[in-house]
C-alpha cells in the first residue's frame, strides 16, 4: 500500500551521490521513446561526517567530490556511538534507482512524494543480509544538464535537488531542462562503518 511520504525523507536521501544508470525494459510511449532507466549499485565510499543524528542513526557524510549522503546505519553495526562530527568513515552501501520517461499519472502528481515501502529486501544475486533503507517514488524536474561532466540534476517536490551521473551518452542528449521524471529510489541503509584511523 502506498503511504503519504514525509517530506523530510526526501531531504535525508542521497544528496549529490553520483548513481549509474542501465537500460532495462520495452522503450515507453510518448514522443521520446524511451525506456525506463535501472541500476543497482554497491557504493564503496569515505568521508567526513557533516551532520549525525544518535536518536535516528543517521549520518550526514561529505564525499571526496563534495558530494552529500545520508546514510542509516543498521542496529548491527556495532561501535556506532564513537562516530563524532569531523570524523573521517568509510562505510558501504547499497543504492537503487528507477527512472521512467513518462508523464506522471494524475494519483502521481497529486501526491508527488510517496513512500512505496518502509524498507526493503535484497534482490536476487545480491547477500540476503544487504538492506535497504525506505523506497521512494517521487516526481521530479529535470534542473541542470552537465554534458560534459555527463550529470543531470534534478529538483524533488520538496525543493531538494539531486545530481545523478548519467553513462549514457545518448539519454544525456535527450533529456531537456525542465522535463519531468518519475523517480523511484532507496533510501541508502550502510552495510558497513567505521572510522578511518
Amino acid at each position: 500500500m502506498i503511504i503519504k511520504m514525509k517530506t523530510k525523507l526526501f531531504s535525508i536521501l542521497v544528496f549529490g551521490i553520483l548513481i549509474h544508470f542501465s537500460t532495462i525494459g520495452s522503450a515507453q510511449e510518448g514522443t521520446e521513446n524511451r525506456p525506463p532507466k535501472e541500476k543497482w549499485s554497491l557504493v564503496q565510499l569515505e568521508g567526513r561526517v557533516t551532520d549525525i543524528n544518535k536518536d535516528t542513526r543517521e549520518v550526514t557524510v561529505m564525499g571526496p567530490k563534495g558530494n552529500l549522503v545520508t546514510i542509516t546505519a543498521d542496529d548491527s553495526i556495532e561501535r556506532f556511538d564513537e562516530i563524532a562530527l569531523n570524523d573521517i568513515i568509510s562505510f558501504e552501501y547499497y543504492t537503487y534507482l528507477l527512472a521512467e520517461f513518462r508523464a506522471p499519472t494524475a494519483q502521481e502528481l497529486e501526491e508527488p512524494l510517496v513512500l512505496v515501502a518502509e524498507g526493503g529486501k535484497a534482490p536476487e544475486g545480491m547477500d540476503p543480509g544487504a538492506g535497504l533503507g525506505a523506497v521512494v517514488k517521487a516526481v521530479v524536474t529535470v534542473e541542470v544538464i552537465n554534458r560534459p561532466e555527463m550529470i543531470v540534476t534534478v529538483k524533488g517536490p520538496a525543493g531538494n535537488y539531486v545530481s545523478i551521473e548519467v553513462e549514457d551518452s545518448v539519454l544525456i542528449e535527450q533529456l531537456h531542462v525542465g522535463e519531468v521524471v518519475v523517480l523511484t529510489y532507496a533510501e541508502a541503509m550502510a552495510l558497513t562503518l567505521e572510522k578511518v584511523k
